[in-house]
């Protein structure tokens, strides 16, 4: 009941929260069900550890700080007080955690009244160590207001986020070595034309470019043919060029991403003219 009164408050008071925070009206957050639960520290302040290793030449993971073990303690208590629930993939980050938490059965309280005695706890935590000067802020909460969720109810949708999750640490550290594989580079020449263009650059000086082209009369099996080639040139060192435009194509480059092979996407159809220049680059499209 406090809850619902917090949150009729907010409202009443003009005070809305960000879209991504609000819950889904028409569902049930007592019934069976898996979520992905994010918090966000205030001021997206790196209070609960660091993040070693690069990301490419070495494995990234996180390294707790005492702040980060403490949250990390209380999460997992959350069972010891609800054993309707199950806390999944966990990753804590130097300043957000995300959590799949299963709903086993009915619980007795909207789950986000469990978050937030989640989160009252972590405060109480994070404001012992600030005392004992083993944590230094100038916030008063560790948490942003509210927090995030994802229902997971669709089929594939609960191992993506797992993946999604574990893979944290080494894309945070690849945005943090190479912060200029996320900008957007304008006028990159590429067979004969320029371009804009977002993420590895240095795909456009590999050796081997392949144009993925399918036509939209493909059959299934025909396009499962066509990702087997594909796919064995990828193997062998090609780098895959593609608008993603067919179903076909678009089932090349989903397969070939799922692998892990680089990948050249274009927002245009100049696949064929800049594979016959060797080059290309992650994302290109037309200034």
């Amino acid at each position: 009941m406090e809850w619902k009164e917090n949150i009729n408050k907010q409202h009443k008071d003009g005070i809305h929260e960000p879209s991504m925070k609000r819950r889904c009206t028409a569902h049930d957050y007592k019934n069976r069900c898996f979520y992905m639960i994010t918090l966000v520290v205030n001021k997206r302040h790196p209070l609960l550890g660091t993040i070693e290793g690069d990301g490419l030449t070495n494995q990234a993971q996180i390294k707790l700080g005492v702040l980060g073990q403490a949250v990390t303690k209380e999460l997992v208590a959350i069972p010891n007080f609800y054993p309707q629930l199950e806390i999944g993939r966990l990753q804590i980050m130097p300043d957000h955690l995300h959590v799949i938490i299963f709903v086993k059965e009915p619980i007795p309280v909207h789950l986000g009244r469990i978050i937030n005695g989640f989160k009252v706890a972590c405060n109480k935590a994070f404001r012992a160590l600030k005392e004992q000067g083993k944590v230094k802020s100038d916030s008063t909460a560790l948490w942003e207001q509210g927090y995030h969720d994802r229902i997971l109810r669709h089929e594939g949708q609960l191992q993506r986020m797992r993946n999604y999750i574990a893979d944290n640490p080494r894309r945070w550290a690849i945005k943090k070595n190479n912060p200029e594989l996320f900008r957007v580079r304008h006028n990159v020449e590429a067979g004969g034309q320029l371009f804009a263009a977002q993420g590895n650059v240095f795909l456009l000086d590999a050796p081997w470019l392949v144009a993925v082209k399918c036509s939209r009369s493909l059959s299934q099996d025909e396009i499962a043919r066509e990702c087997e080639r594909y796919l064995s040139q990828a193997r062998e060192g090609a780098v895959l060029v593609s608008p993603s435009i067919s179903a076909g194509e678009k089932a090349v480059m989903r397969a070939a991403f799922d692998q892990g092979f680089p990948l050249i996407f274009l927002q245009d159809e100049m696949a064929e003219a800049i594979c016959s220049e060797n080059r290309g680059t992650a994302t290109m499209q037309k200034p």
